[in-house]
């Protein structure tokens, strides 16, 4: 780093030229003490309810950057998830967000506004119930008062496909649109039978009412051939088993689910983030288990998103 400072010594007087030539100088050495601070390099990353994992796994990231990063201003935006995100990026309103696979566009685009950092973890649909209520199966949702997730989530595409393969779709189930949090809050109070929702293991809000309140979850695993017949084969079957939120084990469907990136970021700063995302994955497990899951050897599965050239670059220097 330059210092500004002048040597002590005897004054001398100097020629006419020299002087010139020490005043230029002078001049130049002065502006450069008078320069400014550069200016932070913000990332802000699209998260989504603040009781889901996105958040917290984008808590637990932003603090890393802040750390690690000299220069690096990081934040979390709370949304209504995966599709939100994508706009935010797409968009250049934020510079990270996760999504779902299935919230993805398909179609070929010559120069995509997002890219993929990693592939992180999958996220399992829930259905979500009250364990003396009556509903048992996808099929005693006709009728019934149903959230499907908030307008712009992957747990609103999502679910909502499962109720189209089911013959459930338009008004054959009283659709509501309510975000995680006030879809449990909807739960207690009677105001709805049951609601979706799309997270990591555990989601800490169903982890919640699961723990003050009777709560059935309902299998889902007979729909994943269905959607991967009808949509995308991004979907798999997962379990989610009686130790995570201490009701009846399940079966049901999953699709796994990004970091993501504006494609416009320098290569040098993404490959930071890169590695800072997989080096510090301990780090992250701790503030939600799902982080843990990754490593980058299924990071790199990101299709049909690509990967961005800074991340391609760190996952090529550890042959993953």
């Amino acid at each position: 780093m330059s210092r500004c400072w002048s040597a002590p010594g005897r004054r001398r007087v100097a020629a006419p030229s020299a002087l010139l030539m020490l005043l230029v100088l002078a001049a130049a050495g002065l502006a450069g003490c008078r320069e400014s601070p550069a200016e932070p390099v913000v990332i802000r990353i699209a998260t989504g309810s603040p009781t889901a994992v996105y958040h917290a796994f984008g808590q637990s990231l932003a603090a890393i950057l802040n750390r690690e990063l000299p220069g690096v201003r990081a934040s979390v935006v709370v949304t209504a998830a995966s599709a939100e995100n994508m706009r935010l990026v797409g968009a250049g309103q934020a510079e990270l967000g996760f999504t779902q696979a299935d919230v993805l566009p398909t179609g070929p685009a010559s120069r995509p506004s997002v890219l993929a950092v990693a592939r992180v973890y999958d996220d399992l649909l829930h259905l979500v119930t009250t364990a003396g209520g009556p509903v048992r199966t996808v099929a005693d949702l006709r009728g019934r008062r149903v959230s499907v997730g908030a307008p712009g989530s992957g747990t609103e595409v999502t679910a909502t496909r499962l109720l189209e393969v089911a013959r459930l779709g338009g008004d054959r189930v009283r659709q509501q649109h309510l975000g995680l949090d006030d879809s449990v809050a909807a739960l207690r109070e009677g105001r709805i039978d049951a609601f979706f929702f799309s997270g990591g293991l555990p989601v800490g809000a169903v982890d919640g009412l699961a723990d003050d309140s009777a709560t059935r979850i309902v299998d889902l695993g007979e729909w994943t051939e269905p959607l991967r017949r009808s949509y995308r084969e991004v979907y798999v079957s997962r379990d989610i088993p009686r130790s995570v939120y201490e009701v009846d084990p399940v079966t049901t469907v999953a699709n796994p689910n990004y970091l993501t990136v504006r494609a416009d970021l320098p290569d040098r700063l993404v490959r930071e983030v890169t590695r800072l995302l997989m080096e510090r994955r301990a780090e992250l497990a701790a503030a939600h288990p799902a982080a843990g899951r990754m490593s980058p050897r299924s990071a790199i599965a990101t299709a049909p998103l690509p990967l961005h050239p800074g991340a391609a670059q760190w996952y090529r220097s550890v042959k993953p």
